[in-house]
């Protein structure tokens, strides 16, 4: 990294178990580096090597170079930008903000939309990878954004990630992430249905899986979620640890499994709906149908199934939580 790299400071709201690692990172490069979380605990252990935490986000967003949000969604996203201490009070004109949240392509719009008039240079960048590819500095980064910041935040993509993909135009990192989402879960539903349809015919899961990891079919990363998923050893992979008592059930339509997906990530109804482009009253039909194939009776009934330690549905979300 170039000496100037390292003086450049950066504002960084959010350090769950995506952001924390991000965050690590960045001081470990030698970037000055201000850290904000509602929950100061979290912010300890950046503190520990070199971080500067911050009593609110405009308090870490004033003089900051480059602005990193990693938050649950949208509208998280948009109070811990506009509320009463909100990073946009204090974020000089000129400034970069680098949206890695995963909010979906219309959220991203209105965030873009939201800064224009201020002169901070919006970069829509949102992340795949798990908890462990963000450690090792290994998560993909799908940024839709002004060529003219290219340059200044390469430095800090480059140091938090090993490959970043310039897409074209604000939104354009949403809508690629939207459409690896929507691979994955067809993959997930695939091995659901593949598993249980090996043990209903009297074939071992373990055994398919194996083979499949023989076949031109059998990619490494798949194959070792479904390893992992048969053995119970879920730790912060995504959809897969719900996959099986998913495959349970009789009859899950393609887009319940979505609204089903995001509710499990923590998502709220009516980010739900932005994402989905339907309604917020179709987005509680589905969810009422959920719950009836679930023997449930409420969303909170529903989110304690989820989230039990002793359900296999527990330690979902591979999603940057924060």
């Amino acid at each position: 990294m170039k000496e100037t790299d390292a003086r450049t400071t950066v504002a960084f709201l959010g350090g769950g178990r995506i952001g924390a690692p991000l965050a690590a990172r960045l001081i470990k490069a030698g970037f000055e580096v201000r850290v904000w979380h509602r929950n100061s605990q979290m912010m300890r252990p950046l503190v520990e090597i070199g971080a500067i935490a911050a009593e609110s986000p405009a308090k870490a967003a004033a003089h900051a170079d480059v602005l990193v949000t990693l938050l649950p969604d949208g509208l998280t996203t948009l109070f811990v930008m506009t509320g009463n201490d909100g990073a946009l009070k204090t974020l000089r004109s000129g400034a970069v903000w680098l949206q890695m949240s995963n909010v979906g392509a219309d959220w991203a719009s209105q965030l873009s939309d939201l800064v224009s008039p201020s002169g901070v240079h919006f970069v829509d960048a949102p992340v795949t990878g798990s908890v462990g590819l963000a450690e090792a500095g290994r998560l993909l980064v799908l940024v839709g954004g002004p060529e003219d910041v290219r340059d200044q935040i390469a430095p800090i993509l480059e140091a938090m990630s090993r490959n970043t993909v310039w897409l074209g135009n604000q939104g354009a990192g949403s809508k690629a992430k939207n459409v690896l989402d929507k691979w994955f879960d067809g993959l997930v539903i695939s091995f659901a249905e593949t598993m249980r349809f090996s043990k209903d015919i009297g074939l071992d899961p373990q055994l398919i899986v194996e083979l499949l990891n023989d076949t031109p079919m059998g990619s490494p990363d798949p194959v070792a979620k479904a390893r992992q998923a048969l053995i119970g050893d879920f730790g912060t992979d995504s959809a897969f640890d719900y996959a099986s008592e998913i495959a349970e059930l009789e009859s899950l339509t393609e887009r319940q499994w979505d609204v089903l997906s995001r509710l499990s990530r923590g998502q709220r109804v009516s980010t739900i709906a932005t994402e989905l482009f339907i309604s917020q009253s179709t987005v509680r039909s589905y969810l009422s149908e959920i719950f009836k194939k679930l023997n449930v009776h409420s969303q909170a009934e529903l989110l304690a199934l989820l989230m039990t330690q002793d359900s296999p549905t527990s330690k979902m979300n591979d999603s940057p939580t924060v």
